[in-house]
């Protein structure tokens, strides 16, 4: 089973744009044999707090359709990320769609400090049963909190889907990070990460996968769209350039 990360250039606050360019990164995915793709942190509007309140999506928006039957018609779980409305306010969410079932949303639970004036946190940890593997998804700051992955590997995860908004440095520490959880928990780790502007930051890419004992097996270069495809089986990676 092959698992991919999108390394996709958003456009701030342009969700019918991103939609449009969301679904040729889905399309070569499933070309490439993949059974899920995972995009970065708030990829339907790009990083942008600012902007979330007013471009928040339900989990019931028609624009999202695309997605459900792109699952559908590739046996293909996809994430994608995108404010949310949720219960307790505008939440981070990750939008999961699966072959011929009801959309799910999972919203970041734990929140960096300069995102709290912009989100609320979400409340419910979720996995996502997939061929024989079990994905748990993490969204960019908690993915750096180790109980977090603890969590996730206690409630069954062998896969940890990092859906992340980094810029250089936060890239660098994850780099660091991610063997260790893979690790000590016996967990494949996948990150996709974006490229270009960002809120007050610019993202580099470098979107990767680690096997489970925690070797980088490949990852993108920088300022490139690409996807990062990892095979569970052979435990060996490609990186397909986007152009």
């Amino acid at each position: 089973m092959k698992l991919v990360a999108a390394q996709i250039r958003s456009m701030a606050g342009d969700i019918d744009a991103n939609i449009e360019r969301h679904t040729r990164f889905i399309e070569r995915a499933a070309f490439h044999g993949g059974a899920a793709v995972c995009f970065p942190e708030l990829s339907l509007t790009g990083y942008e707090p600012r902007m979330a309140q007013r471009l928040a999506m339900a989990s019931d928006d028609s624009r999202l359709d695309v997605f459900q039957a792109l699952s559908n018609r590739h046996r293909l779980l996809i994430a994608v990320g995108a404010p949310y409305r949720g219960r307790h306010g505008t939440e981070i969410g990750m939008f999961v769609f699966r072959c011929h079932q009801t959309p799910t949303v999972y919203a970041k639970q734990i929140l960096h400090d300069d995102e709290l004036p912009y989100f609320s946190a979400g409340d419910r940890a979720m996995t996502f049963p997939l061929g024989g593997a079990v994905l748990a998804p993490a969204i960019c700051y908690e993915s750096l909190q180790e109980h977090h992955a603890r969590d996730a590997k206690t409630a069954g995860a062998t896969v940890y889907l990092a859906s992340v908004a980094k810029a250089a440095r936060g890239v660098d520490t994850a780099y660091r990070h991610y063997p260790a959880i893979a690790r000590q928990h016996g967990l494949t780790v996948l990150m996709a990460n974006g490229v270009g502007p960002a809120d007050d930051f610019t993202m580099p890419g470098g979107s990767a996968a680690w096997s489970d004992d925690g070797d980088r097996v490949c990852n993108a270069g920088t300022d490139e769209e690409a996807i990062v495809v990892y095979d569970l089986a052979t435990r060996r990676g490609e990186v397909v350039s986007f152009a």
